[in-house]
C-alpha cells in the first residue's frame, strides 16, 4: 500500500508540476536570455556575459539548462525535495514516452500536445556517393505548443 500511495502522490505532483509550468511558461530545457525571470540564478553570469558580448547581434542567446538545474527549479517551485522532483519529472517523461509511443495523443491545455506522426517511405540520396537509396517509412514523436505557450514565448507580438 505504501508504494502505491507514493507512486500516486508522485503522479499527482507530476500533473500539478506540468500545470504550473504551463501557466508560468517555464517548460523548456532552454531559456532565452530575453526572459531573465526564467533563468536559473547559477546561470545568470554566463547569460549576461553572452548577452553583452553579442549586443549588436539580433539573435537571442539561449542558455541550456542541464537536468540537475531543471530538477532544482522544479523543487523550488513545488516545495518538493530534489529526489521527489526528479522522480516526478521521470514519471512525467516516462508517461509521455509510453503513451505517445503507443499511438496516443497527450493534450495539456495551456502547454501543448504530444502525438506520433508517420513518415512515408521515400527515395533519397547517399550524400557521399550520390546514389539513390530507399528510406523506410517511420514514426516520429511530435510536440505542438499551445497558443498560450506561443504567446508567452513571443511577448509583444
Amino acid at each position: 500500500f505504501f508504494l502505491f500511495d507514493t507512486a500516486q502522490h508522485i503522479m499527482k505532483q507530476s500533473i500539478l508540476l506540468l500545470l504550473a509550468f504551463a501557466i508560468t511558461g517555464c517548460v523548456s530545457f532552454t531559456t532565452p536570455v530575453l526572459k531573465p525571470q526564467y533563468i536559473n540564478t547559477s546561470l545568470e553570469a554566463g547569460a549576461k556575459a553572452a548577452a553583452e558580448s553579442s549586443s549588436e547581434d539580433t539573435k537571442a542567446v539561449v542558455v541550456s539548462l542541464k537536468k540537475g538545474d531543471f530538477v532544482t527549479a522544479i523543487s523550488e517551485k513545488t516545495g518538493l525535495s530534489k529526489i521527489d522532483s526528479e522522480a516526478a519529472l521521470a514519471a512525467v517523461i516516462d508517461t509521455v514516452v509510453e503513451e505517445v509511443s503507443a499511438g496516443n495523443r497527450i493534450s495539456l491545455q495551456g502547454f501543448g500536445s504530444f502525438k506520433l506522426t508517420s513518415r512515408a517511405a521515400r527515395k533519397g540520396r547517399n550524400p557521399k556517393t550520390g546514389e539513390p537509396i530507399d528510406i523506410k517509412a517511420s514514426q516520429s514523436p511530435k510536440f505542438t505548443p499551445s497558443k498560450a505557450f506561443k504567446e508567452i514565448c513571443n511577448p509583444g507580438r
